[in-house]
């Protein structure tokens, strides 16, 4: 009978944490969405006419690379990287200019007559999504021509992966974007990072840098994400080629990823099984 009750004692108190985690969990969402909002002033709009300061035909595209200011070279910034390398392959590294207007650092360029609009916002990665809808509003960019570039966890370093818009998987700067645009449509190239071993917090480890041994893998990340984003952005179609259309509303349950050509076949398999749940600071 003590067994029992110690034992019903004991999923009593199980069961009041779990529904205190999940609480706090809850009302911190909520909270930064209500931080997205209050940052972003007014509603998302594609277009903002002749505030737009690409005036040329046809439609713009968007690179995004998402992380923390003032932590370049972290795992967490690692979309960041990407971006720098990019605008270094097309030769325009020293052309990043600072906008108040959108809290971040742009480039406007050019690939095949493409117009393309390099983005870093220069704010937290909670709330990084006021910097990319700001952005798309000013520069005319609808969401489905949106490349957003990011860290992933669950993917070792070295493998790379384009996801067609839907869930955020947990990802906290891709959910602020989602918010703050109102929609999910965005394409994201997920670069790996690996999952902490040992006793290394998730927190900590996406904070701290490469060791020397893994960005020697990095490098040929970089090279790899570079091609990736060229094959995208260089299409001539209407919207990236593999986004779905029509623009969805916010976070619809889809599942639509799929490996790029620098993952191997056998992860376009096993993308199934992934866990969809890990969280960022």
């Amino acid at each position: 009978m003590n067994k029992e009750t110690s034992l019903g004692k004991f999923c009593h108190s199980l069961s009041h944490f779990f529904k205190k985690f999940l609480n706090f969990a809850t009302m911190r969402r909520l909270l930064t969405r209500v931080i997205n909002r209050v940052l972003l002033y007014e509603p998302f709009k594609p277009t903002m006419g002749i505030e737009a300061e690409i005036h040329t035909e046809g439609r713009r595209k968007m690179v995004v690379g998402l992380g923390n200011p003032g932590m370049d070279g972290t795992r967490h910034s690692v979309g960041m990287a990407v971006l720098g390398a990019l605008a270094a392959r097309l030769g325009v590294a020293d052309r990043w200019r600072g906008d108040k207007y959108v809290s971040g650092e742009v480039i406007l360029s050019e690939v095949q007559q493409t117009n393309v609009v390099l983005l870093r916002p220069r704010m937290l990665m909670n709330v990084n999504g006021v910097s990319v809808a700001k952005a798309a509003g000013k520069f005319g960019v609808k969401p489905e021509d949106i490349l957003l570039v990011h860290d992933e966890l669950d993917k070792p370093l070295g493998k790379i992966a384009v996801k067609h818009g839907g869930s955020a998987r947990g990802h906290n700067g891709v959910r602020s974007c989602v918010d703050c645009l109102q929609t999910d449509v965005m394409l994201r190239l997920r670069v790996g990072i690996g999952r902490p071993t040992g006793k290394t917090s998730v927190e900590r480890h996406v904070l701290s840098r490469f060791t020397s041994e893994e960005m020697k893998v990095l490098d040929q990340v970089l090279v790899q994400s570079v091609d990736l984003i060229l094959s995208q952005v260089s299409q001539q179609d209407a919207q990236f080629p593999s986004s779905p259309a029509g623009g969805g509303l916010a976070a619809p349950k889809r599942k639509q990823s799929s490996a790029s050509s620098a993952e191997e076949p056998a992860a376009a398999s096993r993308r199934k099984h992934e866990p969809d749940v890990y969280s960022l600071k």
